[in-house]
């Protein structure tokens, strides 16, 4: 009855329309009233009729109820609001910044609930649209067009219908700037873009656009830049840049070659690691998943965390976390396959004895790595076996024989063990057996 009532003071175009829609805003904060008042008949006619309305006041009433029922998280409000859709989209290019922010928030959250929505957005124009709103002045603005574009991203038919409308538009380059002047202007709005380049950049295979638009070169200044921030200085924020700008780069660097990077880009990692360590540790895994995206294929990376000392500041990360254990062992496992002098430099550090306690981890992932980082310390510099059996490595290994995923790997490592100094390898006594 009172959502009837509340309709039909809309509708009557008393004086006091304002009056009544002020207070349809505030029941349709309630999830069943937005569902009762969408069933009612006519009721998104008279509104759609309120917010085309050339009485300001009431267009901005009217838009507020929209915004309210575009929070519902069923489908069938969401799909109600269909035919409001293309007026939204007009209402973007107009004068007032509070309508225009209303309009964005508004479609991000009906693209977020519907399939139907965004079917119907996209010919109606949305991305060109979005395209045009991101080159506002206003921060508020350019937050409310991230809001969206990031909404429209995580779609599960982003990679094939939306995706490709973005990369053929103006967006790539004006968010890119956007990212990267983050420190300086909008660091909301930067923080927005940063998620939409990195849901791009991972559900999109081929990301020669934004390479040609000079991706890893921004990611990578605007990172350094990031890193001469002392905590004291830091913009409030600032963590929830640097999460998606580290995965941006992290995957766009495991899409290309790491050639001519800029080894900067190293001691900046390590700075934002000492930064951010105590109060969120959540970014040691991004840092580290980009060392180890870094390091895996490019020699040059590998000894560049060598001759700019950064090997101590890696190691005292081996017991951070679980999950950080496993990538500082990715890593130098990483380092460890380029060879023998890089193992001799990996073994100039106390290493043996800080691997020996990870073998009694209960976390087999973690145990699993350390073995295979065992196992390419041993092949190329066959003395550390002896070292380690000196440190009671033998034992540690010996826990592991009957533990099926790790069985074969420890069995392995305890012949490389039991192997008298200079004596050849199993490997070795094999091929001299067959020549």
């Amino acid at each position: 009855g009172q959502v009837l009532e509340l309709l039909r003071g809309v509708q009557r175009g008393s004086e006091d329309r304002k009056g009544w829609l002020g207070r349809l805003r505030w029941a349709l904060q309630n999830e069943d009233t937005q569902q009762k008042f969408v069933r009612l008949d006519g009721s998104i006619r008279a509104l759609t009729g309120l917010f085309t309305s050339s009485l300001a006041e009431l267009q901005l009433e009217a838009a507020r109820c929209l915004h309210e029922l575009s929070h519902s998280s069923v489908p069938a409000v969401a799909e109600a609001c269909l035919p409001v859709t293309s007026y939204l989209l007009t209402y973007l290019s107009g004068h007032s910044l509070e309508l225009t922010e209303l309009c964005l928030y508004t479609l991000g959250n009906l693209v977020v609930e519907s399939e139907a929505v965004r079917k119907q957005l996209l010919p109606q124009g949305i991305i060109p649209v979005l395209a045009s709103c991101i080159q506002s002045p206003h921060e508020a603005v350019l937050e409310g067009v991230g809001y969206v574009l990031s909404q429209l991203l995580q779609a599960k038919e982003a990679p094939t219908e939306i995706i490709p409308l973005v990369l053929d538009s103006a967006l790539p380059q004006h968010m890119l700037q956007l990212v990267c002047s983050g420190l300086k202007a909008a660091m909301g709005a930067a923080v927005e873009f940063a998620w939409c380049l990195h849901y791009i950049i991972c559900r999109h295979k081929d990301n020669e656009l934004l390479l040609a638009l000079g991706a890893v070169p921004a990611l990578t200044s605007l990172l350094l830049d990031l890193a001469a921030q002392t905590p004291q200085e830091a913009p409030e924020g600032l963590e929830l840049l640097v999460c998606p700008v580290l995965r941006c780069l992290s995957n766009l660097l495991a899409q290309t070659d790491c050639q001519g990077l800029d080894r900067r880009l190293l001691v900046a990692l390590f700075l934002i690691l000492q930064g951010f360590l105590q109060q969120h540790p959540f970014l040691i895994h991004e840092c580290l998943w980009l060392l180890n995206n870094l390091t895996a294929d490019d020699p040059s990376c590998c000894s560049a965390l060598l001759s700019l000392d950064l090997l101590p500041a890696l190691l005292q990360l081996l017991t951070c976390s679980q999950m950080g254990t496993v990538l500082v062992l990715t890593v130098l496992c990483n380092m460890a396959e380029k060879g023998q002098l890089q193992c001799q430099r990996l073994l100039q550090q106390p290493l043996l004895a800080q691997l020996l306690p990870l073998l009694t981890l209960p976390d087999p992932e973690a145990v699993g790595q350390c073995l295979e980082l065992l196992h390419l310390l041993f092949l190329h510099c066959p003395e550390a076996a002896a070292e380690f059996t000196r440190q009671g490595g033998h034992q540690a290994l010996e826990q592991h024989q009957g533990t099926p995923e790790l069985q074969e790997r420890a069995l392995a490592l305890l012949d490389m063990v039991r192997q008298p100094p200079g004596a050849p390898s199993a490997c070795q006594a094999t091929l001299a057996a067959s020549s």
